[in-house]
């Protein structure tokens, strides 16, 4: 019994710092709506700079005022960057301040390797709190006492704060209805800063906290970004009680999950957060949100299908694409083959949210099971690579067929949610079904067959297919289907009320899109002879998210500029320097802010200046062949 209670108290200690870093991101996410992915980097900063204060200065007063002195830095940094970056994007569509706080993290991944070099680095006891405390016959460390205490101090605090000061009245205002806000006068970019500063200092403390307990080193930025997101949902957006109480329960979730059910501890906070979204969406302590201002995918200018012009240059581009093999080696065709796949999963993701208005944040879930499909039919099956091929992707229909049921019930960004969460659900039981999918082991020997074998043709077997997927998810964005399926996302209540069934078009949308990407998977798995479950994980996920992005969510064929100019840019860099992240963040960075609707939705702004500059002779000419892109 004893070992059960100090289990639990375990558990309320890591709640503790959970809900520093969880109360952060809500307030955030409640009042701006910002999907911060940077989040995490501020709790890794934190923990960095808490390293170096607790170690230059000695003593009690050296160690605590090092925890608070980091805290209120990496606050001083966080308003540096929204005054910086975020007020220049707060225009720009949502998802797309995404892209900018995704590049601010892998910029951060590499800053902290560059100044406090790659190595773990293990901080000193806190003064204090040293011992441990005997709980019949189970010590229990000080340390963990003084957290558990901390936690409901922080919470008073807080609410406090939120509650009987007017900077707390209008941030739970913004909260609900930023618009109204705005309406009664409120400056809502200083308000917007404040609030930055506040949740940023929660997480940096959150991190600083840490170092007596964790060695602190570069990667725990996204191992705390994922808990922090899935308490934020399930306690509710803006809802600091709701972040308390839902850290509590996913920490003990954690604590007890690996002694109960030990086979699926990882899948349990997952399976919670998926309930309590299809059950009640906006949280268990959260409240509606008013309605969005803007749809994700809504497009600005009208889309039109290419013109013969267009099409003829589309096609020359192919044709010399497929030449590649003619004069290129083995590790250009190989990048090559890496690169057409991964348009693939890219179009798949742009096709959901772009015509659709769906933005899945755990999209690599069905590319991931498409390559497990592939893995199953070849090792365990011997079925030929064709045949795979064909029935592989099926398991990642399958997958989208389930998950998209429940996803489409919601919109915004609990869809987004619950996407995450299902992916995380199908990684976790990749890592943990270790008789059937090898677990982190994986699953070896995928190779292609004797035909597909050489880079050459395994090159033109990825372009084939990306060519072929790219040409049907055009056709079907012009299709019938395609005007309804943008019907329902311009309009939801419009397209029921001419008779469109939304929720079924946006359900074979999921599918179409789940299918395709994993196509994508089929093909990557033969091209790397092997299966792993970060195949499935929320990175690639993110990377996908960036393709799009990066290519303009707001045209026809942003997705394959974005995951060609992304992941061109990737491999090159990882072969060129080993600030490949700092330096692919900034150029991330230097897109959001120079051109917010991505590269092609830039390209195609630039072109229609250049229309109406024209004089009105070519104007008339030039208007026949005028389309999207």
């Amino acid at each position: 019994m004893a070992f059960y209670v100090v289990q639990f108290l375990t558990g309320l200690a890591s709640a503790a710092s959970l809900f520093l870093v969880a109360s952060g991101l809500s307030i955030i996410f409640g009042v701006t709506r910002i999907v911060n992915f940077a989040h995490g980097a501020f709790y890794m900063i934190g923990a960095y700079i808490a390293f170096t204060l607790t170690e230059r200065f000695s003593g009690a007063f050296g160690f605590w005022g090092g925890v608070v002195m980091a805290a209120l830095a990496v606050a001083l940094i966080g308003v540096l960057v929204e005054m910086v970056l975020l007020r220049r994007i707060y225009h720009a569509p949502e998802l797309f301040q995404l892209l900018g706080t995704f590049g601010l993290t892998l910029m951060v991944e590499d800053l902290v390797v560059l100044i406090w070099g790659p190595d773990d680095l293990v901080g000193r006891r806190a003064p204090g709190f040293r011992g441990a405390v005997d709980f019949f016959g189970q010590n229990i460390p000080s340390y963990d006492l003084f957290l558990i205490a901390m936690g409901p101090v922080v919470l008073g605090i807080l609410w406090l704060l939120f509650q009987r000061t007017r900077w707390g009245i209008l941030v739970r205002a913004a909260t609900q209805d930023r618009d109204m806000v705005a309406a009664l006068g409120v400056n809502q970019k200083w308000l917007f800063t404040s609030v930055f500063a506040v949740g940023v200092f929660l997480a940096a403390l959150g991190g600083a906290l840490q170092i007596p307990r964790d060695a602190v080193h570069h990667a725990m930025d996204l191992r705390i970004i994922v808990e922090v997101f899935v308490v934020v949902v399930i306690g509710g957006l803006g809802s600091i009680v709701g972040a308390f109480v839902a850290a509590v329960l996913v920490s003990e979730l954690n604590a007890f999950g690996i002694l109960i059910f030990p086979k699926i501890s990882i899948i349990l906070v997952f399976l919670v957060m998926a309930v309590v979204l299809i059950v009640r969406p906006w949280g268990l302590f959260g409240k509606p949100e008013a309605a969005a201002r803007k749809t994700p995918g809504l497009s600005v200018n009208p889309w039109r299908p290419l013109t013969s012009n267009e099409r003829l240059a589309s096609l020359a581009a192919l044709v010399i694409a497929a030449m590649l093999p003619l004069f290129a080696g083995n590790y250009a065709l190989t990048v090559g083959s890496e690169i057409a796949i991964f348009v693939i999963f890219a179009v798949s993701l742009h096709f959901l949210m772009s015509v659709g208005g769906l933005a899945s944040f755990g999209h690599a879930a069905y590319f991931g099971l498409g390559a497990y499909g592939v893995a199953f039919l070849a090792k365990m099956a011997g079925l030929p690579m064709i045949v795979c091929l064909l029935l592989g992707p099926l398991l990642g229909c399958m997958g989208a067929a389930v998950f998209g049921f429940f996803a489409v019930q919601l919109s915004g960004v609990y869809f987004a949610m619950l996407t995450l969460a299902f992916a995380q659900i199908v990684w976790s039981i990749a890592f943990q079904w270790v008789s059937v999918t090898g677990g982190d082991n994986g699953i070896l020997g995928v190779w292609p067959a004797s035909w597909a074998a050489s880079p050459s043709h395994f090159y033109w077997l990825a372009l084939g297919v990306a060519a072929l997927v790219t040409t049907a998810l055009r056709i079907a964005v012009f299709s019938p289907f395609g005007y309804a399926l943008r019907a329902t996302r311009d309009s939801l209540l419009r397209s029921e009320a001419v008779g469109i069934n939304a929720k079924r078009i946006q359900w074979t949308a999921f599918v179409i899109a789940g299918t395709t990407a994993g196509i994508g998977g089929a093909l990557f798995a033969y091209l790397k002879g092997s299966v792993f479950p970060d195949n499935l994980g929320i990175s690639l996920s993110v990377d996908a998210l960036v393709m799009v992005l990066l290519g303009g969510v707001e045209t026809v064929s942003g997705g394959v500029i974005g995951a060609i100019v992304y992941k061109a840019l990737n491999i090159w860099l990882v072969s060129q320097t080993d600030l490949s992240k700092l330096v692919l963040g900034g150029f991330i960075v230097l897109i959001v802010v120079v051109f917010p609707k991505g590269i092609v939705g830039m390209l195609e702004i630039l072109t229609q200046r250049r229309r109406k500059s024209s004089p009105p002779g070519s104007s008339l000419l030039a208007k026949p062949i005028e389309s999207a892109e």
